[in-house]
């Protein structure tokens, strides 16, 4: 008996008496960080039948990547327009440090609440619109 068979495109291997289907599962590496996880288990929790489906579908990681990227890109661009707006500027950094820090740190807070509440904690249909 053979050692390897190919039928209908399928790699067969014998396996003790058996011959089992020869199978890779390709592996990518997603880059899933803080607002991808959060935004995972929400869908988990509100979402379950599309949470199934991505599930399903094998794409769940990929479209949390792609949450997690459009969150961050996000909270970037809104910390820097709203330490323009409240005039934080690299000038308050070299003069006054520490009010520096306290006023972005309330400005990353700012942005993230924004984040959380259009993106992270937002439907699913919502929340890959340009």
């Amino acid at each position: 008996m053979k050692e390897r068979f190919i039928e209908n495109g399928i790699e067969y291997v014998k396996v003790g008496d058996y011959y089992m289907p020869n199978l890779t599962i390709l592996q990518k590496r997603y880059n899933i960080g803080k607002y991808g996880n959060l935004h995972k288990q929400f869908i988990k929790e509100h979402h379950k039948a599309f949470y199934s489906l991505l599930l399903a579908n094998g794409t769940l990681f990929e479209y949390l990547e792609k949450v997690d990227t459009k969150a961050k890109n996000e909270v970037d661009k809104l910390i820097a327009e709203l330490a323009i707006k409240q005039g934080v500027t690299e000038q308050l950094k070299s003069v006054d440090q520490m009010r520096w820090v306290g006023m972005m740190n309330n400005i990353k807070a700012q942005a993230e609440e924004i984040v959380y509440s259009t993106i992270v904690y937002n439907t699913y249909s919502n929340t890959l619109e340009n």
